[in-house]
């Protein structure tokens, strides 16, 4: 294991819950990469994903973006094509497109495609899906909105997805955010979670929480954070 690993671990104790300010004081001593790192947070939720109706899924848009650049691809025609050109879309296209990506090209973070284009773009299901690129109507990636969608995408919306058991991992922004920004990021994106427990799940719906950066160890929180945040 890497000495500047062990050192970043020892700083932080694993037995302890944090409140999330703390950790977020913490987060930046514990930080030893040459790049901006990511910060992510993972939840585990009291939910059962095999069952439809327990399913968490969503998309936030955070106050202050995620600090990275989002290639988006949106099929489109006509008008749309032209909206989503004017709103900052790095790829725009119907039937092109779809060729280009049967070939294999998926050099693209984002899709959005329109409605009426879903017929075409559902024979793509076998290549976007498995790399979480298909549109979805739950996260708002088919919509005839595509302006605000493109906008509201580039400025840091996340979509997330609980896995099959019952977490979530979702990023929400940089180390050189600086806390307050980072604080601001998790807890719009806690309450939105907060707002999508399924009324079939019985319990405790946050188990746990933790924060960390792409390089470092994780922050234990207290999960009662999140449930103060929602009353």
């Amino acid at each position: 294991m890497a000495k500047k690993y062990i050192e970043a671990r020892n700083k932080v104790d694993r037995e302890k819950r944090y409140d999330m300010e703390e950790a977020l004081d913490i987060l930046p001593q514990i930080s030893y990469a040459k790049f901006d790192e990511t910060v992510e947070l993972a939840l585990r939720l009291g939910v059962d994903p095999r069952h439809a109706d327990q399913m968490v899924r969503g998309s936030v848009a955070l106050p202050n973006g995620l600090g990275k650049k989002v290639r988006i691809l949106v099929f489109a025609k006509g008008q749309k094509e032209k909206e989503a050109e004017e709103a900052g879309a790095d790829y725009v296209g119907a039937e092109d497109l779809i060729e280009k990506i049967q070939k294999g090209w998926t050099d693209f973070d984002k899709t959005i495609s329109t409605p009426d284009m879903m017929g075409m773009v559902s024979k793509l299901g076998k290549i976007l899906g498995p790399r979480g690129l298909m549109p979805n109507p739950k996260v708002g990636t088919v919509t005839f909105d595509i302006g605000k969608t493109v906008k509201e995408i580039k400025a840091g919306r996340v979509e997330f997805r609980v896995d099959k058991a019952g977490n979530l991992h979702i990023p929400f922004g940089k180390i050189s955010f600086g806390k307050e920004k980072l604080l601001e990021n998790v807890n719009t994106l806690l309450e939105a979670v907060n707002r999508l427990k399924p009324p079939s799940s019985k319990g405790t719906y946050v188990k746990g929480i933790a924060i960390s950066a792409t390089m470092s160890p994780g922050i234990k929180i207290d999960p009662a954070y999140v449930r103060n945040l929602s009353k």
